[in-house]
């Protein structure tokens, strides 16, 4: 987006003129670009639900978009969504009194899944899980409500590189955030187009911006938790390798079913080598024995 215009949309206003401000500006462009063409996010005309909860990602996350769609490059109508959910201490007025100053159309939904959360989940126990089963059926209702194709999430690179770990070591299974999901109903899309973005860039950017965050510890349920020591894994692992994470996403982009081990994705039994030619009288002659398994005794 061309700063000197006067048509920026307010949500770049103040943006930093610095040379290292606007190479990160462009890289998140060009990330986020990527993953919504590679992933096959636009339908032109369709409307989208924003998920904004006050944090750096989805401040981040709203900007880009609507700078491709200052581009010409998202044919889409945006909704920007909050949903309240009732923690003590939610700062209610910041992101309403922001998305008017940015002249962004938005809906506040209030719905206090934190008392259901704190109910249901014993004590001692993370409430994240419920709380995130919660918020979605509400957003999910919220984008039927306003006629929208797809609710669209701020999950980035270390968002999915940090729950294919989750999986990997508590879930028993290779299994992470996609970019692009068919809800179970089969009449939304899930969307996160940030799925090629750092998170240290959304961290950067945001505050470059100066945009009013929100904490997102308010429910206080926040410490030990199995996401966070998988965080500081990785995070050990990028100090002592510089540019792991990125690899490790690659992997995730390149994925062999031949070279693993799931019967489900790769026919193992159906596997069969071809004969070598001259290896034709051999087969023939042990045709009748060659799929025969013996039984073990």
């Amino acid at each position: 987006m061309l700063d000197d215009l006067d048509d920026i949309h307010p949500l770049f206003h103040g943006a930093p003129s610095t040379t290292e401000f606007k190479k990160l500006r462009k890289r998140i462009v060009r990330n986020v670009r990527e993953a919504v063409e590679q992933y096959g996010m636009i339908e032109r005309g369709a409307k989208w639900l924003v998920c904004m909860s006050g944090g750096k990602d989805s401040y981040t996350l709203l900007a880009i978009l609507y700078e491709l769609k200052w581009r010409g490059l998202l044919p889409v109508e945006l909704l920007a969504c909050n949903l309240d959910q009732g923690q003590p201490g939610f700062p209610a007025t910041v992101l309403p009194e922001f998305l008017e100053k940015m002249t962004v159309p938005h809906r506040i939904e209030y719905q206090d899944t934190y008392s259901i959360v704190t109910d249901k989940v014993p004590a001692g126990r993370t409430y994240c899980a419920l709380c995130s089963r919660l918020r979605r059926a509400n957003l999910y209702r919220v984008a039927r409500e306003e006629g929208c194709s797809a609710v669209v999430l701020g999950h980035h690179r270390d968002d999915i590189l940090e729950t294919f770990f989750m999986n990997l070591f508590h879930g028993g299974r290779l299994a992470t955030m996609p970019p692009k999901l068919l809800n179970d109903e089969g009449d939304l899309f899930l969307y996160r187009p940030l799925a090629h973005v750092a998170e240290t860039d959304c961290e950067k950017f945001a505050k470059a911006m100066n945009y009013p965050i929100i904490p997102c510890d308010l429910c206080g349920s926040q410490d030990g938790l199995q996401r966070q020591q998988v965080k500081q894994i990785l995070d050990s692992w990028e100090q002592n390798s510089p540019g792991r994470r990125q690899v490790m996403f690659k992997a995730l982009t390149n994925i062999r079913p031949s070279h693993m081990l799931d019967p489900k994705l790769h026919d193992f039994l159906g596997l069969l080598a071809t004969p070598q030619a001259g290896d034709n009288a051999d087969a023939a002659k042990n045709s009748d024995n060659s799929i025969e398994i013996p039984k073990l005794r």
